[in-house]
C-alpha cells in the first residue's frame, strides 16, 4: 500500500498542472501498478485527508508542501528498482513493428528555452553525425502543444530523442531476452570507445543514470566528436546464441532511424573492461541524451526527462530535416 501511495504522490509531483485520477491510473500502469480510476480516487481522498494533496479545478490534484516533504522522506526501500521496472514496463508497452516501421517508440524529452533552440540544434548536429545518439528520429514540439501526453509549457520548446530502451522492446518482440545492466560514462579515444569510467546500476537507482551524469556535468560529448572525450552509454546483455540474429535486428533498426550499438562483445568476454555473464554477450549502446549533453556543456539550460513517454513513430522526423 505504501508503495502505491508513494507512486501516486510522485506522479502528482511530476505534473506541471492539476492531475486527475484517469491520468494517474494510466501513469501507474506504465510503472506496473494496476489501479482503477475508482481506486485511485479513493487513495487521493485519503492523501487529501492527510494534507498531502489538495484539490484544484476539475478535481485535479497537486502536492502540498507537506506532500512534498512526505515524498522526499519516503522509504528508500520502496524506491529501489524504479528505473529498472520502468525500463521493463516501457519495453513491453512499445508497439513498434520493425518490418512495417510503425507503432509507438520510447522517447526522452528535453525542454529548452525557445530563444536557445536554434543554437542548440546546431550544437547537437555533430553528435548526430558521429552516431553518438540513439537513432536519427526526433521531434520538436512548440509551447502549448502536446507530445506523449506532456503539454509543453509557455516559453519552452520540447526536443524529443529516441531512448536506448527501444532496443530492449524490439528484441523482446523478437523473442530475445535482454538485460539492462548499467548506464555509464564512456571514454572515447580516436573516435572509438575505450572504457567505462563511471557506472550506475539500473536496478539500484531512483533516477535514470544518464540524468545523474548530466546533472553532475560528467560528459564531454563535444570533445568526443573531435576524437577524445566522454559520452553517455549503456551496457546490455543478451544470450550468446542470439548474437547473429541480434546483429541483423540492429542493422534493420539503424535503417529505420533507430539506434544501433557502439560495441558488440563475444560470448562470456568482458566488454570495455566490464565483466559479462557466462554464455552472454555484452552490447554497448549510446545514450539518447548525448546530443542534449553537448548543449549543456556549451552552457545552454535544459530540463531532461529520460524514459519519459511513448510516441507514435509516424510523428517523428529525421534530425537532418529540422
Amino acid at each position: 500500500m505504501e508503495k502505491k501511495l508513494n507512486a501516486i504522490l510522485k506522479i502528482v509531483a511530476e505534473s506541471n498542472e492539476p492531475i486527475g485520477s484517469p491520468e494517474i491510473s494510466a501513469r501507474l500502469k506504465e510503472l506496473g501498478i494496476d489501479l482503477s480510476e475508482r481506486t485511485v480516487r479513493h487513495h487521493l481522498q485519503q492523501l487529501g485527508e492527510e494534507g498531502l494533496v489538495r484539490v484544484f479545478w476539475k478535481e485535479g490534484r497537486m502536492l502540498t508542501k507537506k506532500g512534498q516533504e512526505e515524498l522526499a522522506n519516503s522509504m528508500i526501500s520502496e524506491k529501489i528498482g524504479l528505473v529498472s521496472s520502468r525500463i521493463e514496463s516501457l519495453a513491453y508497452q512499445m508497439s513498434f513493428d520493425l518490418k512495417a516501421k510503425q507503432g509507438t517508440v520510447i522517447f526522452n524529452l528535453s525542454l529548452f528555452h525557445k530563444s536557445d533552440i536554434s543554437k542548440a540544434l546546431k550544437i547537437m548536429a555533430e553528435a548526430f553525425k558521429k552516431g553518438f545518439c540513439n537513432g536519427q528520429m526526433v521531434s520538436l514540439t512548440e509551447a502549448g502543444q502536446e507530445i506523449g501526453g506532456f503539454k509543453v509549457p509557455t516559453g519552452k520548446v520540447c526536443f524529443g530523442t529516441m531512448c536506448a530502451t527501444n532496443l530492449n522492446g524490439i528484441l523482446l518482440k523478437s523473442g530475445i531476452p535482454v538485460e539492462s545492466k548499467f548506464g555509464g560514462v564512456l571514454q572515447v579515444e580516436e573516435g572509438k570507445p575505450l572504457r567505462f569510467t563511471e557506472l550506475v546500476s539500473y536496478s539500484g537507482s531512483t533516477l535514470d543514470p544518464h540524468e545523474i551524469f548530466l546533472r553532475s556535468k560528467m560528459t564531454s560529448v563535444r570533445e568526443a566528436c573531435k576524437g577524445f572525450g566522454k559520452i553517455l552509454a549503456g551496457l546490455r546483455e543478451i544470450p550468446a546464441a542470439s548474437r547473429k540474429q541480434v546483429e541483423e535486428i540492429i542493422a534493420a533498426a539503424e535503417q529505420a532511424g533507430l539506434g544501433g550499438t557502439l560495441y558488440v562483445g563475444r560470448s562470456g568476454q568482458p566488454v570495455l573492461g566490464m565483466p559479462v555473464g557466462v554464455e552472454r554477450v555484452g552490447l554497448v549502446i549510446p545514450g539518447g541524451l548525448n546530443p542534449v549533453a553537448a548543449c549543456e556543456e556549451w552552457g545552454i539550460e535544459v530540463e531532461n526527462r529520460a524514459l519519459s513517454t511513448l510516441v507514435d513513430y509516424a510523428d517523428l522526423v529525421r534530425f537532418e530535416k529540422l
